[in-house]
C-alpha cells in the first residue's frame, strides 16, 4: 500500500489529556489505573477513568448528542489543537473531501442505563427526554464529531469490539486509495458504563488488581476509557524527516469463538502477515511491537504463539494496557497514538504492572523502558469473535 501521513494525532485517557501528558506517563512508567469509583459500580477492580469528563458541556447546537461518550470525544478533539488541524485540512481540501471513520464498542449506552432507572413504574416506558439517536446509537459519535468539526465527507463507525479503532485505519486507507476522499479523521472513543464493567465481570475476565499483561500471575483485564484521533493524508512528495507514516494494515476474522481467540492465534497471525506484506517489510524490520496484551491467560498465550510464528521471539514489545487499561473500542486508536509517540521519541515503553514474565509465552517482553531509534513499529488489536487487526507505523527518513 502507499503510505499515509499522520499529519496530526492526539489521545486522552486515564494517563492524561493530550500527547504531553500521555508521553510523560509512559516515560515515567506510570499507570492511570485506580480503584473503581465509577457511578454506582460496586466491583472490586481497578479502572482507567478519565478525570473531568462529566464537567464538560456540549455546545448548545450539539446538545442532542449529550452523553458521556460524546463529552469524552469533545474533550479529546480539543487536545493538541487537533480540531484546528482538521478544520485547516477541510478548508484546504474541501469539507466533502475529508472522511471520518471511528471505532466504538458501547457508544453512549450509559445514557440508556441511566434512563432505564427512570422508566415509568406503570408502563415501563423510558423517559421522554431520552435520546437514543444522539447517545446510545452506535453512529452517534461519528455524527457528533462530523458536525463538531464541520465535515461533510463519508462517515462510518466500526464496532468490532477491541479491534474497532484499529480497523478504521484500514478502512480510511482504502477510501483514500480509491479516491473517495483526500484525507480522513480516524480514531476511537469508548467510555465507562455499567454494561461493560459488569459484562466483563460476568465472563470472569476482570482482574481485582491493576492488570498485568504477560505476567505469570496475570488474572484478567482492567477496563479503561479513552478518546484518540489521527488525521490521515497523502504525504508530501518528500515528507519531513521524522514524520509518522501508516505503512501497512492487516485484517482477519477467524470466528473461532464468541469471546476467546483461536488457541494457536491463527487469525492474529494472518493479520500480522498481511500488515507486513502491505508495508513491504520483513519480520525482522519491526523494531517494536505493541501487544494487544489484555492480561487474560488465554488471550496473552494465543497472541504470544502468533507473534512467535510470524515475527519470531526476539522483537521487543510490551502491552500498554497496564498503564491505560483496556479501552475496548478505543484501544486500537489509543495504541496507534502511543506507537506514533514511540517513533517520535525513540521510546519503547515497558509493560507497567508486569513483574514476572510468564516463561511459557516465549516473547521478548519489556519490563522497563528502552531508548532506541525506531523506524517501524507494529500495533496489534484483537477483538471478540476473532476480529483482528494489525497496523504498522514508520518514521519518514
Amino acid at each position: 500500500m502507499t503510505p499515509l501521513a499522520l499529519t496530526a494525532f492526539t489521545a486522552t485517557s486515564c494517563l492524561g489529556r493530550g500527547l504531553g501528558a500521555t508521553f510523560a506517563a509512559l516515560e515515567g512508567a506510570r499507570t492511570g489505573l485506580a480503584p473503581c469509583r465509577f457511578e454506582t459500580v460496586t466491583l472490586d477492580t481497578h479502572v482507567g477513568e478519565v478525570a473531568g469528563v462529566d464537567d464538560e458541556r456540549l455546545p448548545g447546537e450539539l446538545e442532542e448528542f449529550e452523553c458521556r461518550n460524546n463529552r469524552l470525544a469533545l474533550l479529546g478533539l480539543r487536545q493538541d489543537a487537533f480540531d484546528e488541524a482538521v478544520r485547516t485540512a477541510a478548508g484546504r481540501l474541501g469539507p466533502k473531501r475529508v472522511g471520518l471513520w471511528l471505532g466504538t464498542s458501547t457508544s453512549g449506552i450509559l445514557e440508556t442505563e441511566l434512563a432505564y432507572r427512570r422508566r415509568d413504574p406503570g408502563t415501563g416506558a423510558l423517559p421522554a427526554d431520552f435520546r437514543y439517536r444522539g447517545a446510545h446509537n452506535t453512529f452517534s459519535v461519528a455524527a457528533f464529531v462530523r458536525r463538531a468539526l464541520g465535515l461533510e465527507g463519508p462517515a462510518a463507525v466500526i464496532s468490532s469490539a477491541c479491534s474497532s479503532s484499529a480497523k478504521v485505519f484500514a478502512s480510511a486507507q482504502r477510501a483514500i486509495a480509491a479516491g473517495l476522499v483526500d484525507a480522513a479523521v480516524v480514531g476511537g472513543v469508548d467510555s465507562l458504563c455499567l454494561t461493560t464493567l459488569y459484562g466483563f465481570h460476568s465472563l470472569q475476565l476482570v482482574a481485582r488488581t491493576p492488570c498485568r499483561p504477560f505476567d505469570v500471575e496475570r488474572d484478567g483485564l482492567s477496563i479503561g476509557e479513552a478518546a484518540a484521533f489521527a488525521l490521515l493524508e497523502r504525504p508530501e512528495s518528500r515528507p519531513a524527516a521524522g514524520s509518522v507514516l501508516l505503512l501497512g494494515t492487516g485484517e482477519s476474522s477467524d470466528a473461532w469463538h464468541m469471546s476467546a481467540p483461536h488457541p494457536e492465534g491463527r487469525g492474529a497471525s494472518a493479520a500480522m502477515t498481511q500488515a507486513l506484506a502491505a508495508a513491504r517489510l520483513a519480520p525482522d524490520e519491526i523494531d517494536y511491537l505493541n501487544f494487544h496484551g489484555t492480561g487474560t491467560p488465554s488471550n496473552d498465550a494465543a497472541e504470544a504463539r502468533a507473534v512467535a510464528a510470524v515475527l519470531g521471539t526476539r522483537i521487543p514489545g510490551s502491552s500498554t494496557k497496564g498503564a491505560t487499561g483496556h479501552t475496548l473500542g478505543a484501544a486500537g486508536g489509543l495504541e496507534a497514538v502511543i506507537c506514533a509517540l514511540a517513533l517520535r521519541h525513540g521510546l519503547m515503553p515497558g509493560g507497567v504492572n508486569t513483574r514476572s514474565i510468564d516463561p511459557a509465552l516465549g516473547v521478548a517482553y519489556l519490563l522497563e523502558n528502552r531508548r532506541a531509534p525506531l523506524e517501524a513499529v507494529m500495533s496489534n488489536s484483537f477483538g471478540f469473535g476473532g476480529s483482528n487487526c494489525s497496523l504498522i507505523f514508520g518514521r519518514a527518513a
